[in-house]
């Protein structure tokens, strides 16, 4: 009888994993439907500032097509032929973390092999780096070999946490979790120079610092604007695009946060993201909250030797409420506090430009970001795109000034009852003034 059953347990495994497929088939479809529908079709149509941008990058742009097919065929693969449906937890746990110390050791090698590539001193950089490309090749065929299995894991503890947060549907999380470690896009970011605005963002391949400073140098004389090409930790494609990182928490974090725009995609606040800046602040910074709750609750169950991340936010309690071994010394020199000193910057920086002193603002925001470097933060620009786009994650004070939507998000989240009914309630909020009504209610309520 022990080999009928087998092959009956055999044949329902893999009866589901079909199943399990379709869904996933499906539901991708949903989802890139919703994103052409929020973002369009990427053609400029008209001479207009994102038009006159993308003539000067043209050259950088990011290929998403051939990401995008080569990412879905990866996910298929693996769910159908894959064997992350017979791992344990502890061998989950185990793989995960030894792709990710492969990954570190990846990364190590290439930052070695970029800072000779930069030393002046050293005539033949290709030949002194020989041995560490080498190196670095073997580490990377491995890798790619083990990396379809560990996003798998990775996806697969996500979404149990998701589900155990009342996001599952007939035994599935809805939208799926799919993520996909890569190199990912960096974006330009333009802005005015009179204001602080999202005006622009357009995706660029992989640049070096000098190219990034070069082609924002001709950007700003040519179009007289603002601007910077940032780094991306993630980007909300399907599956999702995850940086390389060799971080637990931090892989966790942006699979959430990029799952959660997939969710708001079937939301107006996910529908109505590109309409307003107020939607896209809102929408991002719920994303932001959502990241950081699921990752530590990821690393509680299943990784809990690793020590939590701590995140600065809103509710950092005052220098009076903490133990007395870190309360400080109201005499002593106080140390540099980096989100109050980047929240006076923008409340000063939009003060500024309100009066119309560009000029002004623009030599202020210099002296402040050399006050950062000296202080350890290596900000490698801060100007008006700077403000446009990291003021659009408000997870706690800094980027965004005095702009009250991060608060009261993170207020409503202390509030609500669960991550589930708080997503429910943040899922069809568009505005800032939607959002500040919606929590005078909430406080009325208690």
């Amino acid at each position: 009888m022990t080999a009928p059953r087998s092959i009956w347990h055999h044949t329902h495994q893999r009866a589901r994993r079909i199943v399990r497929w379709l869904w996933r088939v499906l539901v991708r479809v949903l989802v890139l439907l919703a994103l052409i529908v929020v973002m369009g079709d990427g053609v400029i149509r008209e001479a207009s500032l994102r038009g006159r941008a993308t003539a000067l990058v043209r050259d950088d742009l990011f290929d998403y097509m051939s990401w995008e097919v080569d990412a879905l065929w990866r996910k298929t693969r693996q769910e159908l032929f894959g064997v992350q449906l017979y791992l344990d937890d502890e061998a989950g746990h185990t793989l995960v973390l030894d792709y990710l110390d492969t990954l570190a050791q990846v990364l190590a090698l290439e930052a070695q092999i970029e800072q000779l590539y930069a030393d002046p001193t050293i005539p033949d950089p290709a030949a002194a780096a020989a041995d560490l490309r080498a190196q670095r090749e073997a580490l990377r065929d491995q890798l790619a070999a083990d990396q379809p299995l560990a996003e798998s894991i990775i996806e697969g503890q996500v979404s149990a946490v998701l589900a155990g947060e009342g996001f599952e549907v007939l035994g599935q999380v809805v939208p799926p979790v799919s993520m996909h470690f890569t190199e990912v896009p960096t974006l330009l970011i333009i802005s005015p120079r009179d204001r602080i605005e999202f005006a622009v963002d357009i995706s660029l391949g992989s640049l070096t610092v000098d190219e990034r400073d070069a082609l924002e140098a001709q950007i700003d004389a040519e179009l007289d604007v603002s601007s910077l090409i940032v780094p991306l930790g993630g980007l909300s494609l399907y599956p999702s695009m995850i940086i390389e990182t060799a971080a637990p928490a931090y892989a966790f974090e942006v699979t959430a946060h990029e799952w959660t725009h997939h969710y708001l995609m079937f939301f107006p606040l996910g529908w109505e993201y590109g309409l307003r800046p107020d939607t896209r602040i809102i929408n991002e910074t719920v994303a932001t909250l959502v990241g950081r709750e699921i990752a530590l609750k990821v690393l509680a169950r299943y990784y809990p030797e690793i020590a939590p991340p701590i995140y600065l936010s809103y509710n950092a309690p005052p220098a009076e409420a903490l133990p007395p071994e870190l309360a400080h010394d109201p005499d002593a020199p106080q140390p540099f506090d980096y989100g109050q000193m980047m929240h006076q910057t923008r409340v000063m920086v939009d003060l500024l430009l309100w009066k119309g002193w560009v000029d002004q603002a623009e030599a202020y925001m210099e002296a402040q970001h050399r006050l950062f470097v000296r202080h350890g933060y290596p900000i490698r620009k801060l100007n008006q795109a700077y403000f446009a786009f990291y003021g659009g994650y408000q997870g706690a004070p800094g980027a965004g000034g005095a702009d009250p939507i991060g608060p009261a998000v993170q207020e409503l989240r202390d509030v609500s009852p669960d991550l589930h009914a708080w997503l429910a309630t943040m899922r069809d909020i568009t505005t800032r003034e939607q959002l500040l009504v919606t929590l005078d209610a909430a406080r009325a309520a208690q």
